[in-house]
């Protein structure tokens, strides 16, 4: 097999809320601005930190997760990327070794070095303590230093750094600034898209600090590492394009509708597919298509102006009526409710192409990752969602939780309407999202 050698460095942390974004995003817009490719994958099923780190590399982020993608898929990625890319970074999730599969499994799968990013602000000496700890819990990770955020000052640093054994260096300290740290509702329900102008000043602040304190020398740590091809078999290289060949798919994109995976667009183009997008906020008809994708999204935020597109609304519910397969998630399956009632407890009423009442609520629900046991067959995703629905029809399965043996998400089958809290991935059963777009159940 081919190999390609690309410089690699996998960003974790002990915990979530250290600064993993506001570091990686500084330093991808450090890097862009000395006309360096850099390409960053993130770490699990996430929407919102990728546009965020789209936007600060100005590059397409993918998202990597070896269970729900597969490890085939995975190593493809990191393949193509390595093609292209003078760095790949990875941003992880949560803690180092939280979840299963955990940020260490994903990097000494690929044999990506790490580097600590942690908010030292409060401790000194045991925040050396705590990397080291990290960096000799497993012995197939190579974690090459520590990345100090929040630091207060010079002396702070010292501290810190006088602390770590020679083998653990202190690879950059990022001082303590309101001006680069990406608040924590970027990463809630405002999306980087409306706050790209903010967001770009605080990028070209963070980079700023960072050259200033010669962050860019930990370019000398990072090695390269070696990223395999793989057989066409193991890979969506190998679906015959015929699968969807003639079929167009009609994917809903707007403010209201954003939770798209790029995997997902990019495997329904392989498999043949022709794309057209369109906004149920401020289209007046869909477009002439054989099958319909309503994503997830904010539809809560924007409930009023969906409920007030009466043509819209019209012309899914004659795309439903005509027996045409529609796949709706998340928000997609509140859109074809019969109403939602948004944050203010006002009800608007929805498509109404499946019975039911979707509710928002002030805590966030998360379901974690699942299998969707469809007709078609299997297919892995995930639940993470603030609301909860009522009234709705019985079920025809129910997501398969990854570690417990509660039933996960409901899944509703009306006509050809696939329906539920799930996003699906793709690639994980890529025969399966053919036939659900064609509405050929196994």
């Amino acid at each position: 097999m081919t190999n390609i050698a690309c410089p690699a460095l996998f960003l974790t942390a002990p915990a979530s809320g250290q600064g993993k974004t506001t570091v990686t995003a500084a330093f991808a817009r450090l890097l862009k601005r000395q006309g360096k490719d850099v390409r960053i994958f993130k770490t699990g099923p996430d929407y919102l930190d990728p546009q965020i780190l789209a936007q600060a590399s100005g590059q397409p982020v993918v998202q990597i997760d070896l269970w729900m993608a597969g490890d085939p898929w995975c190593q493809h990625q990191f393949y193509l990327a390595a093609q292209q890319a003078d760095l790949i970074l990875v941003e992880g999730a949560m803690g180092m070794f939280d979840g299963e599969p955990s940020s260490a499994d994903l990097a000494a799968r690929f044999n990506i070095p790490l580097a600590i990013v942690m908010d030292v602000k409060g401790m000194a000496q045991t925040a050396a303590a705590i990397a080291v700890g990290l960096a000799s819990f497993r012995e197939d990770i190579n974690v090459i230093g520590l990345i100090a955020n929040n630091c207060g000052s010079e002396r702070h640093r010292q501290l810190i750094e006088g602390a770590l054994p020679p083998s653990l260096p202190m690879l950059a300290n990022v001082a303590r600034s309101e001006a680069i740290a990406l608040p924590e509702r970027h990463l809630g329900l405002v999306q980087a898209h409306e706050v790209r102008d903010e967001l770009e000043k605080r990028f070209e602040a963070g980079a700023d600090a960072l050259d200033a304190a010669g962050f860019i020398d930990i370019l000398r740590y990072i090695t390269p590492v070696n990223f395999e091809a793989i057989t066409v078999d193991q890979s969506t290289q190998g679906i015959p394009a015929q699968w969807l060949t003639g079929t167009t798919v009609a994917i809903a994109k707007d403010e209201a509708f954003t939770f798209i995976y790029e995997a997902n667009v990019a495997l329904l183009e392989t498999m043949g597919a022709t794309i057209v997008y369109f906004s149920p906020l401020h289209d007046q008809h869909l477009p002439v298509a054989d099958a319909l994708w309503l994503p997830g999204g904010y539809p809560e935020l924007h409930a009023k102006k969906l409920a007030e597109n009466h043509a819209m609304i019209a012309d899914v519910k004659a795309f439903y009526i005509a027996n045409k397969p529609i796949l709706a998630e998340c928000g997609g399956f509140l859109y074809c409710l019969q109403t939602l009632s948004d944050l203010n407890g006002d009800s608007h009423v929805m498509a109404g192409l499946i019975a039911g009442q979707g509710v928002m609520r002030g805590k966030r629900g998360c379901q974690g990752m699942q299998v969707a046991p469809l007709p078609e067959g299997d297919i892995r995703g995930h639940a993470h969602h603030r609301s909860r629905s009522a009234q709705t029809p019985v079920p025809i399965a129910h997501g398969v939780r990854q570690r417990h043996p509660a039933p996960g998400e409901a899944i509703y089958r009306e006509r050809q309407l696939t329906a539920s809290y799930l996003h699906l991935f793709f690639p994980s059963n890529a025969k399966a999202i053919a036939d659900l777009f064609l509405g050929q159940a196994g």
